[in-house]
């Protein structure tokens, strides 16, 4: 008798555990997949989108494409999730489910920052990214702002990636001399568990003249006077604002009675919630490892061990152990590379490796390498 699981939303996490329990025990489960959206786009593809490297269509990985044993993708709303009867209504039906796993991720809240929407850009979500594609290079130059407006942000270097990328585009347009770029985060340093890692995205600032601006967090916009005001006081001007709009669970799963402080608790050893048979993966957890795609997709493949295990029986799985490769952009031709452990050791800790040509073609077969695997090619 198989087990029907259902996974809700098809980003890392989603399309990491269909696809392992796809490979591993098809005999066993009936995977309904679903998401609200018809493909997939890499996190850093919407900046290659945003600075024009490559177009909407070729970063687009369409979920039609699944085809795998025991999976069945359905493009859906979730308008309901039930964890106590791991019952899920969409606006295509009803699902129970033996196995419910939430993989939703963060919502994106730019109304609660006022003037965001009037006064500037949010490039997080793929909308907006991908319509800055056309307005960035109509900019003529002036103070450009990239802020983090809430305390926590998916991909922690993903601003200073933008900013060294704006650099670059600023260049190409011949008006980075009568530019201004400065970067704003709640965080001391771009990445507080690694010295190294956060010495050398300062270093990457520093010589293409980018400021950093710490502990700083942006709380309202005035549009008129393209004016940022900021939680101590402090107002700064801008002629290009770019904001990462503050996160929160999506209302659909605050409704449900999963969340706690507003995020889903888990252990995270399984990623177990507190409702049986109900696990919750990525962004949508309040789990002590960043908001990031590879994390995310560790913990589905914790999740599948756990479940297969189920299964098929035979030695306990592992803990999840939170580790992770990141790559970062420096723009031009160079990526660097941070690999990270954040739960095996009695401390966090990683290891950064300068950005290189070879990185970046690196991450390209990272990127490769997910696209054949949960799409076939």
């Amino acid at each position: 008798m198989t087990e029907h699981v259902v996974i809700l939303g098809a980003g890392f996490g989603g399309l990491e555990l269909a696809t392992r329990l796809s490979e591993a025990v098809p005999d066993l489960v009936q995977i309904t997949l679903i998401d609200k959206t018809d493909a997939f786009v890499f996190g850093y593809s919407k900046l290659d989108v945003m600075f024009g490297r490559h177009t909407v269509d070729e970063v687009r990985n369409d979920y039609r494409r699944i085809d795998k044993p025991s999976v069945e993708f359905r493009q859906e709303l979730v308008t309901s999730i039930d964890p106590e009867a791991r019952r899920v209504v969409t606006t295509g039906g009803t699902y129970d489910a033996d196995v419910l796993v939430i993989a939703l991720g963060a919502d994106l809240d730019p109304a609660a920052t006022p003037g965001l929407a009037e006064g500037g850009h949010e490039f997080y979500t793929e909308d907006g990214a991908f319509a800055l594609r056309d307005h960035l290079p109509a900019f003529e130059g002036g103070d450009a702002v990239i802020a983090v407006l809430g305390p926590f942000f998916k991909c922690p270097a993903a601003p200073f990636e933008t900013a060294m990328m704006l650099h670059d585009l600023l260049e190409q347009q011949g008006v980075r001399g009568k530019s201004t770029i400065k970067v704003l985060s709640p965080m001391g340093v771009p990445i507080p568990i690694s010295r190294d890692a956060s010495k050398g995205i300062l270093d990457g600032l520093a010589q293409r003249d980018i400021e950093f601006w710490p502990e700083s967090v942006v709380t309202a916009l005035d549009p008129a006077s393209k004016t940022a005001t900021l939680r101590d006081g402090r107002a700064i001007s801008y002629d290009l604002f770019l904001g990462i709009p503050v996160h929160r669970a999506p209302e659909v799963v605050e409704a449900s009675g999963l969340t706690v402080d507003g995020w889903i608790p888990v252990d995270h050893t399984t990623f177990a919630t507190s409702f049986p048979g109900v696990y919750a993966v990525g962004d949508i957890t309040s789990a002590p490892v960043p908001r990031v795609g590879v994390i995310a997709e560790g913990e589905a493949a914790t999740v599948a061990d756990v479940l297969i295990h189920r299964l098929r029986g035979g030695d306990s799985p592992d803990a999840y152990k939170g580790r992770a490769t990141c790559y970062i952009e420096f723009g031009g031709d160079e990526v660097a590379k941070f690999d990270v452990d954040f739960l095996s050791g009695p401390a966090p800790s990683g290891v950064f490796d300068e950005p290189s040509v070879a990185l970046a073609a690196s991450k390209k077969d990272f990127g490769a390498s997910r696209r054949a695997r949960w799409f076939g090619g």
